[in-house]
């Protein structure tokens, strides 16, 4: 086995534990809140989401491209690999979804009582569940056709226009069906992308105008301290490292659509960089949303109800 396929096990191994075990903490984070009575958050239910979908796309690719890397690459039937990739594609598409939501969802509920979006403002709690659930329908229904020219190696199929992905083969098909089927497939992630740039976008204008007036009102009470400020900031954050991986993750994609007979490096770095996001959006939420506070507060508000009870009681 050479140097650079060890390397390259290693680091699909690091980024799928390491992700595994943020996403994971982050749902417990969710469960000991819930466990706790704390009160969910609108944009709790999305990033819940978020943390599945990650899951789905780390394992469904960290772990067959860690064992390619180390040299196990027959292990799958065709029905495996049509699975595997499968899954990782729907996982993909509602990580790139819930992301999106929470952006198009932030930027509503920061905008001013006058603007536009007031209406909705008041009612977009209503539908955040049936737009989460939509998201994992649209996901299952638009990649059907994503596994169907995959096979695994165990395969006995006599075919020679193959492209190799180190653990299952992929079926080239003509350009015309090639460039329909990229097509089907881009459009969704295109309009996801850009959402998120147009809700970046206003929620930064939003953040200036708000200090703007402040320092003008020399007022010391400030969104930018605000429960919404630093929420609004989490996911800008964790949008702009999104857009960020997803680009890099574009350029190779295409690299690989193009390519006749990609090489291994060229495969490899492009589900390096699309495991990118999954594994580091967690560490992101965590460090700007810490579980020790939430959980104070809820045990203080727990703590006011139960005197408050006590004290009809004893009245």
């Amino acid at each position: 086995m050479a140097a650079s396929d060890v390397a390259v096990g290693i680091i699909f191994l690091s980024q799928t534990v390491v992700g595994a075990l943020g996403n994971s903490s982050l749902l417990l984070h969710y469960l000991v809140l819930y466990f706790t009575g704390f009160k969910a958050r609108h944009t709790d239910l999305i990033l819940q989401h978020l943390i599945v979908a990650n899951l789905l796309t780390l394992l469904c690719k960290g772990v067959p491209q860690t064992m390619a890397a180390f040299g196990v690459k027959i292990f799958l039937s065709d029905v495996g690999c049509k699975l595997l990739f499968y899954l990782h594609r729907v996982g993909r598409g509602v990580s790139i979804g819930s992301t999106c939501l929470l952006s198009v969802f932030q930027a509503i509920k920061i905008s001013p009582e006058n603007s536009s979006c007031s209406d909705l403002k008041l009612n977009i709690p209503k539908y955040i569940g049936s737009s989460t659930y939509l998201s994992w329908i649209m996901c299952l229904l638009i990649n059907v056709v994503f596994p169907m020219h995959m096979i695994g190696r165990r395969s006995n199929k006599n075919i020679t226009i193959l492209k190799d992905f180190g653990y299952c083969y992929s079926v080239r098909q003509d350009s015309t069906t090639d460039s329909l089927h990229a097509a089907l497939l881009t459009f969704p992630d295109a309009l996801c992308v850009g959402l998120m740039l147009w809700a970046s976008s206003s929620m930064v204008l939003i953040l200036h105008r708000h200090k703007q007036r402040m320092q003008h009102l020399h007022r010391s009470s400030s969104l930018r301290s605000s429960p919404e400020s630093r929420a609004t900031k989490t996911i800008l954050l964790l949008v702009s490292t999104f857009v960020s991986f997803y680009t890099l993750s574009c350029i190779f994609q295409v690299s690989l659509s193009v390519i006749y007979n990609p090489n291994w490096f060229v495969v490899s770095t492009a589900a390096i960089i699309s495991g990118c996001f999954p594994a580091v959006s967690p560490f992101l939420l965590m460090s700007r949303d810490s579980t020790a506070s939430r959980i104070h507060s809820a045990l203080v508000q727990n703590r006011k109800n139960a005197s408050h009870v006590r004290k009809i009681y004893i009245i």
